[in-house]
């Protein structure tokens, strides 16, 4: 946790996806997941070998081995949406401009459905809640545990500190084809029909 939060905020520029990391005999393996891996790297690998450095020292691991990995598709990913929301936000832009523009962007990409929490002084000096959904997110469940993912980070704007959260739920076929994810969109889709009329 602690390791996620030194790199979110060392790599935050290079749009830092999360982070994997292995115990091995030899040493330990970090795989980052980034959108932009030569920020990361640097020329002729100095960034790589400041940031091996610095977690050497920092967090007292042994040999550290980092990889970069690019991630194909940053829409599906929530630490890279969160961090965009929360950019966008310190730029200046509505809240809920930003959230309606994340969620739209996350469909579009093709997720199963997206929830995004805004908590904090949004308008006032009280603090609000507000959340912002489409498609479809399982809230509780085994399906849940493995189709959605979260991502959380915190703004500090003019008004006050400010937490965004946000859940994707994404599309995979062995979930889809399971029988009790169909019949919860079904449900949905009937009490959706019946709150229009």
């Amino acid at each position: 946790m602690e390791l996620d939060e030194f790199l979110d905020s060392t790599l935050k520029d290079a749009g830092y996806g999360g982070v994997d990391v292995q115990k091995t005999p030899i040493g330990t393996r970090i795989t980052l997941y980034v959108t932009r891996p030569g920020l990361v790297i640097g020329r002729k690998g100095s960034g790589i070998k400041d940031l091996t450095s610095k977690l050497e020292q920092k967090f007292s691991l042994s040999n550290p081995q980092i990889s970069v990995l690019e991630v194909t598709v940053p829409e599906l990913n929530p630490k890279i949406m969160c961090n965009r929301i929360a950019q966008l936000v310190e730029r200046g832009t509505a809240f809920r401009r930003a959230a309606l523009w994340t969620i739209n962007t996350i469909t579009n990409a093709g997720a199963l459905g997206v929830e995004v929490s805004v908590a904090g002084k949004l308008r006032s000096e009280r603090a609000h809640f507000e959340k912002h959904s489409a498609g479809i997110v399982p809230k509780s469940g085994d399906i849940a545990g493995r189709v959605v993912k979260i991502g959380i980070t915190h703004v500090l704007t003019k008004m006050g500190l400010m937490g965004i959260q946000l859940k994707i739920a994404l599309k995979m076929k062995s979930q889809l084809n399971s029988s009790s994810l169909k019949m919860r969109i079904l449900r949905q889709r009937e009490r959706k029909s019946q709150l229009a009329i």
